[in-house]
């Protein structure tokens, strides 16, 4: 029994327990009918890793249906979850199938289903106990054969306690329950991600991807990335679009995440160690820029954007510290002092 293929154009990419842990627990899934509820934050992958089930499963040559409940307000969601029937509303003029017809033999992907109204709850409820939907302004019901995999970003457990999800809707969606882990609780993926996402977008251009400097992966380790895998992505595809210097380093960097990856610098020690073949010739000059430019961001970041201060961190003049941030490329990290500018700068 092998791990699932993951697509390159896929994110769910990682190397950590837990996401081997969540390898092999789509492969046991794999061919089983049984409704998943994918649980995690914004940005984990919830929808990639349910298209992964769907093409490692028997149904992988029907069709595979994603729809985001949280795109439609409460009149609109039934029709499209359902279809309807000409008549139905104003408006509808023609009978349109919904989602669940759309996936017949497939699999339907619901994410966002903490977002369902109330009353729509105890409607798809009944769909997925019967195995039937009854379109807007219909009377007859009509047999669906799909796989149901549903994703949430909070709780469900949670909002039934809050009586914001109904009871009996959660257990029957919660049969095979699966957690993501945000992109901070499995950070040794991160550096796997990055060149992943690096070597895409670079390919795209018709380029190699270059040498990542040290200090470069160190800040993407120390980030927090709230936005998840998804935020780390855009990072990377920025840099693929903006970097020119042969190697990506700390000027690279988009300033909001330089300026959140941490209140300590890096350990310059590690900074200064090649990661990889240590016959290899360095460049000092270049080691040292780096290290240079990754102390004066945490210098920046730690004062709120004020040089007079960062420079007082750095025990030099501010005047040097000016000629050290054009010297080093990180002019986008120059802008007024005060932190509420660097705060819109950043955002």
């Amino acid at each position: 029994m092998t791990t699932p293929q993951i697509s390159m154009d896929s994110v769910v990419v990682g190397r950590s327990a837990r996401m081997r842990a969540v390898f092999e627990f789509l492969r046991v899934i794999g061919n089983s009918d049984s409704t998943v509820l994918v649980t995690g934050e914004s940005g984990t992958g919830k929808e990639v890793t349910a298209t992964l089930i769907h093409q490692n499963s028997r149904r992988r040559h029907h069709p595979f249906v994603a729809v985001s409940c949280a795109l439609f307000s409460e009149t609109l969601i039934e029709s499209e979850l359902f279809g309807h029937e000409r008549g139905a509303f104003t408006g509808a003029i023609k009978d349109r199938l919904g989602r669940f017809e759309l996936a017949e033999g497939g699999t339907i992907f619901l994410d966002d289903i903490d977002d369902v109204p109330l009353s729509m709850q105890v409607k798809l409820l009944r769909v997925l106990q019967n195995r039937t939907v009854e379109r807007l302004g219909g009377t007859r019901t009509v047999p669906v054969n799909v796989r149901v995999i549903a994703g949430s970003k909070r709780d469900l457990k949670q909002l039934v306690a809050e009586g914001k999800f109904r009871e009996d809707l959660y257990y029957r969606l919660n049969v095979l329950p699966l957690t993501l882990p945000p992109l901070r609780e499995r950070r040794e993926d991160v550096p796997v991600l990055m060149d992943h996402f690096l070597s895409r977008y670079f390919k795209r251009r018709n380029e190699d991807i270059p040498a990542i400097s040290d200090a470069v992966r160190q800040a993407f380790l120390r980030y927090s990335w709230p936005g998840n895998v998804r935020e780390l992505e855009n990072a990377c595809e920025r840099i693929a679009q903006t970097c020119s210097c042969g190697t990506v380093r700390i000027g690279c960097m988009s300033a909001s995440i330089l300026f959140r990856a941490g209140s300590q610098p890096v350990d310059v020690a590690q900074a200064m160690t090649p990661a990889t073949d240590t016959t290899a010739p360095i460049s000092l000059d270049d080691r040292l820029r780096e290290v240079e430019a990754n102390l004066i961001g945490w210098a920046l970041k730690v004062s709120g954007g004020n040089k007079s201060r960062a420079a007082e961190l750095l025990q030099i003049k501010r005047s040097t510290l000016g000629d050290r941030i054009n010297r080093c490329g990180l002019g986008a990290l120059d802008k007024p002092e005060t932190p509420s500018a660097v705060a819109v700068h950043t955002a």
